[in-house]
């Protein structure tokens, strides 16, 4: 399923790889992270909780989780 995931505390490259690996962890696929937009957008099977467990571990805040 598709997900857009909106996320707060990004601010450089190096936090666009922590979300990237946070979500590929948990068997994501197609994982893009937009800087700029705050949110990726990713193929992921894990219910909502667990994306916004792994990516809370990495750090930073999920706003909101979208089907789309």
């Amino acid at each position: 399923m598709k997900k857009q995931i909106f996320i707060e505390g990004m601010s450089c490259g190096h936090c666009v790889k922590h979300v990237q690996e946070a979500l590929t962890e948990i068997g994501a696929a197609k994982v893009e992270v937009n800087l700029q937009g705050k949110y990726a957008v990713a193929e992921v099977e894990a219910e909502d909780s667990k994306i916004k467990e792994a990516i809370e571990e990495a750090g930073y805040d999920v706003v909101d989780i979208k089907n789309i």
